[in-house]
């Protein structure tokens, strides 16, 4: 993308012809202006997921990531099936948690829905630390069918890849892998981590990969500073 032949943002916020019922000049100013830091933000992400992609080869995979599915054990090769790209995300659901992480569980309902659209493209993998067992019940409670989840059998990748920490607690984790010619390598991880937090916010990575979120920041109550989702609501 030239961003020099990019037609200015704040051109096309006020040449975009929509109107809604009732509505006063202050707030199609308003609007417009909101539109314009929009359009900019698009574009940003565009370039943001430009620059991703020209990244120049990550580290060599050599270690031996022994891991258990639904269907029996597996390496890391192993998860990527027929694709050249795998995609893992790190599930906080250790074996001491009777249940999982429900932010992690939000986010996976959304790539659920959409986990046969993805693995057309890449390799999609679940990685938790409970045994198998534990993990295949969960996915039939949740009704799960796209989402292939895995035991880490020796803690090493959730170590390696940020998921368990020293002092034993558990981070999410999202990462991206490659295999070109035969050889594995790491291509990408989110690395927005505590340290990396702007006063009174999570530290999440951008843009945000949960569908929850992006809803409610479209709204006048936006996502809340204390409010998160539950694993099971009333009702």
């Amino acid at each position: 993308m030239d961003i020099q032949t990019l037609t200015p943002a704040a051109q096309l916020a006020r040449d975009n012809p929509n109107r809604f019922p009732n509505e006063s000049g202050e707030y199609r100013a308003a609007r417009n202006a909101l539109l314009a830091e929009e359009i900019e933000l698009r574009r940003h992400i565009e370039r943001v997921a430009a620059q991703r992609r020209t990244l120049p080869p990550g580290g060599e995979v050599t270690a031996d990531y022994r891991f258990m599915g639904e269907g029996g054990p597996t390496d890391l090769a192993g998860l990527f099936g027929d694709k050249q790209t795998l995609v893992v995300y790190s599930y906080m659901f250790g074996p001491h948690r009777e249940r999982p992480c429900p932010m992690c569980t939000n986010l996976l309902n959304g790539w659920e829905a959409n986990g046969a659209d993805i693995q057309q493209r890449v390799a999609l993998a679940v990685v938790a630390r409970s045994p198998i067992d534990k993990l295949k019940a969960w996915k039939a409670e949740r009704g799960w069918k796209n989402l292939r989840l895995f035991t880490d059998l020796t803690d090493a990748y959730s170590r390696d890849f940020h998921c368990l920490q020293p002092d034993g607690s558990e981070d999410p984790a999202f990462t991206v892998f490659t295999r070109r010619d035969g050889t594995i390598r790491h291509f990408w991880s989110g690395e927005m981590f505590g340290a990396s937090a702007d006063p009174g916010q999570d530290p999440r990575g951008a843009p945000d990969q949960a569908p929850l979120w992006n809803v409610l920041d479209m709204t006048p109550e936006g996502r809340g500073a204390d409010w998160y989702p539950k694993l099971d609501y009333p009702g």
